[in-house]
């Protein structure tokens, strides 16, 4: 058996935090090109991704029929419990600056967005939103077809593009990713309880 003591567990977060602006520095400052630099800070915008959500609303409903809009409800909460859990749960209860809120960095940072937020960098609300919508996508819709598994990569795309534009590090992305998929994973047991399996019309 192997006893860590205080100091041990205190080096260790160390080690993650360090990692974690290391990868933060790579990614929003090397890791670039011009092409990223256009197209990543849209990426990230709601409005880029409604028609998406209009076909995800339209497949549902041609294809389940009243089913489609039970699953349009659940796609909706699933999006609003995630983004409570972590802009106010979360945010509310652990405190991080954001790499272009935080001093030590601020004269490094690749700011390429507009503006900086103001709240905590933990948990990435857009990681933990996209990540919870595409787990239960997937598990809802998985039966229908085995592209469903491709919104992960989207969900990680926009992810990505918090880190790449400044106000993100890695380790706030993959806690909201980890959160996400909790949500999405129990939303989608939740669903499949009250309205059931999807089959085709």
């Amino acid at each position: 058996m192997i006893l860590l003591d205080g100091n041990s567990h205190l080096s260790f977060l160390q080690h993650i935090i360090h990692f974690d602006y290391w990868l933060f520095s790579k990614i929003n400052q090397q890791w670039t090109n011009p092409f990223l630099d256009l197209v990543l800070p849209f990426v990230r915008e709601a409005e880029i991704w409604v028609p998406f959500y209009l076909f995800l609303i339209i497949f549902s409903v041609m294809n389940f029929g009243k089913k489609g809009w039970w699953w349009t409800l659940g796609f909706i909460m699933t999006a609003v419990i995630s983004d409570l859990v972590s802009s106010s749960l979360i945010k509310g209860s652990i405190v991080r600056l954001r790499p272009c809120h935080e001093p030590l960095m601020a004269q490094t940072v690749r700011l390429l967005v507009t503006y900086c937020p103001g709240s905590s960098s933990f948990t990435s609300s857009h990681a933990c939103n996209h990540f919870s919508v595409s787990m239960f996508i997937f598990l809802t819709l998985k039966k229908t077809s085995g592209w469903w598994r491709l919104v992960f990569a989207w969900a990680a795309l926009i992810s990505y593009a918090q880190v790449y534009v400044g106000v993100h590090y890695p380790l706030d992305i993959l806690g909201g990713a980890a959160v996400g998929c909790c949500i999405g994973y129990g939303m989608s047991i939740f669903f499949h309880k009250q309205i059931g399996a999807f089959i085709p019309l």
